[in-house]
């Protein structure tokens, strides 16, 4: 029995040995070797137009995006902490799928406390610091040890031998300067995941995750020919980013359609500054100066501009490629971008391209009693006997009209996503040379009786279109020419001759 017992511990001997309630080790991914950005626009903002307002950029944006990384790792044996540097801050951790690794994940976290103003004061908050004080009027400085005894929202409170201060309320202008960087604080946005290998290895991994703050929109410019039957349409895709991490050389996609979105977030409530603010006293002061940047161990990255736009002017344009996505359409970029920080980018969705085109006037006739303009309107057929046959994302368009040296403005109209064979129509301004006026002749028990009169100014015939998109086609009684029937709505359809005017009567219920 002692053998057997003296053979059992010597086979222990012989299996690899592994660290029992040791710490793990910590180990840093390689940068991307491979990146890859699909952006998903907002739910609720069918054009994208938050996405690029560079008047009133938003300070965060609904969009997602889809973030694909391929990375390298020297993982050791045993638990093992691997670190992702550099990802997006928006990241839903929960999303996060890591494929590559010889084992599974244990545990993911979003290291998104990333290296500021802000979040260096409020980590040495209770710890000693040094307060470095300029005299305006003689430039000099002078240091002093300082402990800080406030959190970074309002006044920056610290005490000195002095007692207690608020900074830059004095006649000095005041700093701070860090012994060092406060633990959890990164350079930028870290994914951290716990992981236990059986034995060393040199891994590539894929990562993929969802992030928010992203959002794109779609831009087109149809160039009216002089003759209004024919036009070139152009259209740009502007990429979009409210995030503090750029992604260079990526490869970048757009998805177009209503995908459903449950997911929300909480906002960041602040970019990472630190804002030094006064209480009010009774006798006035000499005028704050802005306090210099803090001086800290290691330099901290400024952020880009917000708002910043990039366009990449190239010989040929660099086209987007459509794809089908189930139900959606995918435009993929087929040359590698850069989705910076804070900024957008612009490419083309496709080249300048002729297309067939129709000009004539429309109005609501069941919002309209009284006398109104006509508004213009462009009408095309996304088939490629036209020009087009091609799937379409919605986003805002602007009209213009050829008149050779220049062009003219016609108007800004938008279009919604259409697909292949769809009609095309693009609403522009109202035009003051062709006017509609809607009134009721008499009442009757079984209805009104109303009179439409559509007048044409202009010295050449038109094409008018009356709608009927609120009104029940049944309601329509009794009309006085043939009313036709489109997108399920009855429409009065006619030519309008020049200087000339035409009627339409007709009864209407009040089933």
């Amino acid at each position: 029995m002692a053998y057997c017992a003296r053979l059992f511990w010597a086979g222990l001997l012989l299996l690899p040995v592994r660290a029992v309630g040791g710490e793990a080790a910590v180990v840093a991914a390689s940068a991307p070797l491979e990146t890859s950005v699909t952006i998903y626009r907002a739910p609720d903002d069918r054009f994208g137009a938050a996405a690029t307002d560079a008047r009133n950029p938003p300070r965060w944006l609904q969009g997602y995006a889809l973030i694909s990384e391929v990375r390298d790792i020297d993982l050791p044996a045993g638990p093992a902490v691997i670190r992702f540097p550099g990802v997006a801050a928006g990241m839903l951790a929960e999303s996060v799928i890591v494929s590559g690794l010889p084992t599974g994940v244990r545990e993911k976290n979003l290291d998104a406390l990333a290296l500021s103003p802000r979040h260096l004061y409020a980590g040495w908050f209770g710890r000693p610091v040094t307060l470095r004080r300029q005299d305006p009027a003689t430039g000099k400085t002078r240091e002093e040890r300082a402990v800080i005894r406030s959190a970074p929202d309002g006044g920056a409170i610290v005490e000195t031998d002095h007692g207690f201060e608020a900074m830059t309320c004095g006649p000095f202008s005041d700093s701070i300067a860090y012994p060092g960087v406060p633990e959890g604080l990164f350079a930028s946005p870290t994914l951290s995941i716990a992981t236990d290998a059986p034995a060393p290895a040199h891994v590539r991994v894929r990562l993929a995750y969802l992030a928010w703050d992203y959002d794109w929109r779609a831009d087109y410019v149809l160039k009216l020919a002089p003759d209004l039957r024919h036009a070139t349409l152009s259209a740009w895709v502007t990429l979009a980013s409210a995030d503090v991490t750029s992604f260079p050389h990526t490869m970048a996609a757009v998805v177009a359609g209503k995908p459903h979105f449950s997911e929300t977030r909480d906002r960041r409530d602040d970019d990472g500054d630190l804002t030094y603010q006064c209480f009010p006293r009774a006798t006035p002061s000499p005028p704050i100066v802005a306090p210099p940047p803090p001086v800290i161990a290691m330099a901290v990255p400024a952020p880009m501009a917000r708002a910043e736009i990039m366009v990449t002017a190239m010989r040929k344009a660099v086209v987007a490629e459509a794809e089908d996505l189930g139900d959606l359409k995918l435009y993929r970029l087929p040359l590698p971008t850069m989705v910076a920080a804070r900024g957008q980018k612009q490419v083309a969705l496709f080249e300048p391209r002729p297309i067939a085109v129709e000009v004539l006037h429309t109005a609501a006739l069941d919002a309209l009693i009284g006398q109104g303009p006509a508004r213009l309107m462009v009408r095309t057929r996304n088939r490629k006997a036209e020009g087009l046959g091609l799937a379409l994302p919605g986003g805002r368009v602007r009209v213009l009209l050829d008149r050779g040296a220049g062009a003219l403005v016609v108007g800004e109209g938008a279009l919604d996503d259409r697909a292949l064979g769809d009609r095309v129509d693009i609403g522009t301004a109202q035009t003051p040379h062709v006017t509609v006026r809607q009134i009721v002749t008499h009442r009757r028990k079984d209805g009104r009786m109303m009179a439409v009169t559509v007048s044409n100014a202009n010295p050449f015939a038109i094409r008018f279109e009356g709608t009927f998109r609120q009104t029940p086609s049944a309601a329509i009684r009794d009309s006085s020419a043939p009313l036709g029937l489109q997108d399920g709505h009855r429409v009065w359809a006619l030519a309008v001759p020049a200087r000339g005017r035409v009627t339409l009567h007709y009864r209407l219920t009040d089933d």
